[in-house]
């Protein structure tokens, strides 16, 4: 993303979130604020929520509480301001990797990148007319990522980006979202794994047990 696709002055706000799945509280008091160029890690054991808390700033599952607030983003909406890229890569296995990413190009608007481009920036510009049926996991997790660079938008969540990439590719990710930043851009991102991603914010997500807070930012 370059500077001036007005992401600059977005700020995403966060207050005293609380997810409920079959009317159990997974967890509350979750609370961070992001401006552009920021990074927010959330770790947490499995089961903690934290993919849950990726699907309700995605829009994707209601809050029980709390409020979510993307400021200054004129008429988007926030769902027209992210990224998601969660645990299924939601690719079309008869589609090769090219059409995948112009499908995703044509439907999500903004366009940046094209899908060959987007594919040689995460080393698979060689698989580019090749069935995702045929990939690898680690090759159809970099397709899925591809797919943040085929269209401008400010916020990317990302659960657990670095899954099935080897050691080439989780630096090359990094150098992707590090130069997202750069631009402006802010990224939420679970992790079990360093994401080496500097002067990123932290939260840690447990499950709730009491009525105490559950998430506190570092």
């Amino acid at each position: 993303m370059q500077r001036g696709q007005g992401c600059e002055s977005l700020r995403l706000s966060v207050n005293n979130l609380a997810c409920e799945r079959g009317e159990r509280r997974i967890f509350q008091d979750v609370s961070f604020t992001l401006d552009p160029g920021e990074a927010l890690v959330i770790t947490g054991r499995n089961g903690a929520g934290k993919s849950s808390l990726l699907d309700i700033l995605a829009g994707r599952l209601h809050p029980a509480s709390g409020t979510i607030l993307l400021e200054e983003a004129g008429e988007r909406t926030l769902s027209e301001s992210l990224h998601y890229v969660g645990h299924r890569d939601a690719l079309k296995a008869a589609l090769t990797a090219e059409e995948n990413l112009s499908f995703a190009r044509d439907f999500l608007g903004n366009p940046a990148l094209k899908p060959r481009e987007a594919l040689e920036a995460v080393g698979l510009a060689h698989a580019a007319r090749l069935p995702v049926a045929y990939l690898s996991a680690g090759q159809r997790r970099r397709v899925a990522l591809a797919r943040l660079l085929v269209a401008h938008r400010p916020l990317w969540l990302l659960d657990e980006p670095t899954s099935a990439l080897d050691t080439a590719s989780q630096e090359n990710l990094r150098l992707l979202l590090e130069n997202h930043r750069e631009n402006g851009g802010m990224i939420v991102a679970t992790t079990h794994s360093p994401l080496f991603l500097r002067d990123a914010k932290e939260i840690r997500i447990e499950r709730s047990r009491s009525s105490a807070p559950t998430g506190e930012s570092a």
